[in-house]
Formats: structure tokens, C-alpha cells, sequence
């Protein structure tokens, strides 16, 4: 090792002078930038939580929105939004990743697999704004609209509403399921396959008992950043039933007899955070006096993400140490 060490110094000696302020140069202007990034993070999140943590408390985190939203606070709007998250995450998890094993595991490597790779990686470059227009028009027009009209139910279905805004969440978040989910199953080990087939195993045991235990971190990673994504969105919610001011959660209750047990109502309009933002900077009659509202509302929105991606690294850094012991054992 020392003879390989003074065989590398001797080589980097030899390199010409001009070189060496090539690479000098361009390690200090990566570094200058990657400064300047941070700085100008620090400068926006300094702002939003400086002029923000001033209203934040339990009453601005529970209250509804009051007196032309000047006052109160946000409580509506978390609750719709962890709702909705909820929701999408029923609906994009299962598909998102049996379409990554599908892909990965069952598919044959001809042209109608590209095929199918190529269109999950361009939908992922679709603009947002395009989903929520695609959610208006099948979602709500077509499936709610044809829905309501077999069933004979009124407009029950065929108006926007928390459950079609949580499909278009989830066909939004599916390309970042999915590519997640593929790359988790290909950092399993080739030989660990072979080893189940040697052993009886059939493809789906060795699927189900070998491949997605070790690709637990990756997948869980990918759905938890899925989150993070749905819940900064703003354009796709803007057709599909975001309220505007509605201080009424978004609940119905199960009449049970003695006792009653509320559960989330998907037929129902919501409020988002992020839509709460843009409508208190665009639509209020005073901005000015909104002003601690937005900040206070972006703050906590700016946690729940930042909380959203600490926990997919816990998550991550919990697996894969848990599958390095029993590699060990």
C-alpha cells in the first residue's frame, strides 16, 4: 500500500503546472458555487421562518381561518393535506411498485419495455398543471360524471373532490415511485437470486423473501419523497376541489348506534396548504395583512417536507444497517 501511495504522488508530480491551475481553478469554482447555493438557501428559509415563527402556536396549527383570513389559523389546511397524502399513498403505492417489480423482475428486455421505461421517465417531465387538467377531464367529467349517471346517485361523484385530487396526485407521484422502487430491486445482488432458484424457491418466493426485504429502504425512500412532492404541489388541486375558505373539516361519521366513528370524506372539497399560500399572495383583499399568515403557513409546509425527507433517511439508514448485520450473520 505504501509503494501504490508514493507511485500515485509521483504521477500527480509529474502532471504539468498549467494543469494543476486547471484543477485548482475548477475546485474552487465548484466550491464558490456550492456556497453561493447554500447561501441563498439560508437567505430564503432564514426569511420564511424569521417572519413566520412570530404566529406560529397551537391555536394558528388547530383554528380555522377567520375574519378574511387575517386571523385564525390553518388547521383546515393541514388536516386536507395529510388527508389527501393519505389517500394518494393508497392509491400510488400499490401500483407504483407491483409496476416496478412487473418491470423489473417480470418483463422480457425487448422494445416494449424500453417502450414502457421511456414513457414512465417522460412522465415524470410532464408539468404538474397537465395533471390537474387530465384529472378534470377523466377523473371528475368522465369516471365521477358516468359514475353518478349509472348509479343513479345526483352529483354525488362527477364534481371535483378530495378523492379525485388524490388520484391525480398519485398518477403524479408514479414515475417517482417507480424509478425508485426499479433502482431499489437492482441494487439486490444477482447471486442472491440464483442462490434462492438453487434452493426450490419459485420467482415470486424469491421476490417476496429475498428481493423486496432488501429493497425496503429504497422503495420506502422513494414513497416518503413521493409525499414530499404531493405536498408541495399547488397546480393539479386547483381544479380538483381545493377550497378557497372552508372551516368544516372534510369528515362524515359512521353511525354505529351508540356512538359514532368519524372517518375522512373523499366526496367532500378540502383545503391545502400550498393553495392556502396562493390564494392568501394573489386572491385576498389585503396581502398586507396576510403577510404573517403566508409566511407561517410556509413555514409549516417547508417542515412537514423537511420532516417528510429526515424520516426517509432514518428509514434508510435503519435497513440498510439492519440488512449489513445479516449479511454479517
Amino acid at each position: 500500500m505504501p509503494e501504490e501511495k508514493n507511485i500515485k504522488n509521483k504521477e500527480i508530480r509529474k502532471l504539468p503546472a498549467s494543469t494543476k491551475y486547471y484543477e485548482y481553478f475548477a475546485i474552487g469554482l465548484v466550491q464558490v458555487i456550492t456556497a453561493f447555493v447554500f447561501l441563498i438557501l439560508f437567505l430564503v428559509l432564514g426569511k420564511i421562518f424569521y417572519e413566520g415563527a412570530g404566529i406560529i402556536d397551537y391555536q394558528f396549527l388547530t383554528e380555522a381561518p377567520r375574519n378574511n383570513m387575517t386571523e385564525g389559523g390553518i388547521g383546515p389546511a393541514i388536516f386536507g393535506t395529510v388527508s389527501v397524502m393519505f389517500l394518494m399513498i393508497i392509491f400510488a403505492v400499490p401500483i407504483g411498485v407491483f409496476s416496478a417489480v412487473y418491470i423489473n423482475e417480470y418483463a422480457e428486455d425487448n422494445l416494449a419495455q424500453r417502450v414502457i421505461r421511456a414513457s414512465v421517465n417522460n412522465l415524470a417531465g410532464v408539468p404538474s398543471i397537465v395533471f390537474g387538467l387530465f384529472g378534470l377531464g377523466f377523473f371528475v367529467l368522465f369516471i365521477g360524471k358516468n359514475f353518478d349517471e349509472v348509479m343513479g346517485t345526483g352529483l354525488l361523484l362527477g364534481q371535483p373532490a378530495m378523492l379525485w385530487a388524490s388520484a391525480t396526485l398519485a398518477v403524479l407521484v408514479l414515475p417517482t415511485i417507480i424509478i425508485s422502487t426499479i433502482e431499489a430491486l437492482n441494487a439486490v445482488p444477482h447471486s442472491q437470486r440464483a442462490a434462492a432458484y438453487g434452493l426450490g424457491a419459485t420467482k415470486w418466493q424469491t421476490i417476496k423473501g429475498v428481493v423486496l426485504p432488501q429493497s425496503r429502504s429504497g422503495i420506502l425512500t422513494g414513497i416518503i419523497l413521493a409525499v414530499s412532492r404531493g405536498a408541495g404541489e399547488t397546480a393539479p388541486v386547483l381544479f380538483l376541489g381545493c377550497a378557497f375558505f372552508l372551516p368544516q373539516l372534510p369528515v362524515a361519521y359512521l353511525d354505529l348506534g351508540l356512538f359514532a366513528v368519524p372517518f375522512i370524506n373523499p366526496a367532500e372539497q378540502f383545503m391545502y396548504l400550498s393553495y392556502h399560500i396562493f390564494i392568501l399572495a394573489t386572491q385576498s383583499s389585503n396581502p398586507t395583512l396576510t403577510m404573517p399568515v403566508q409566511f407561517g403557513t410556509a413555514a409549516v409546509l417547508i417542515t412537514l417536507t423537511v420532516l417528510l425527507n429526515i424520516t426517509a433517511v432514518i428509514f434508510r439508514f435503519k435497513f440498510r444497517r439492519t440488512l449489513q448485520v445479516v449479511r454479517e450473520n
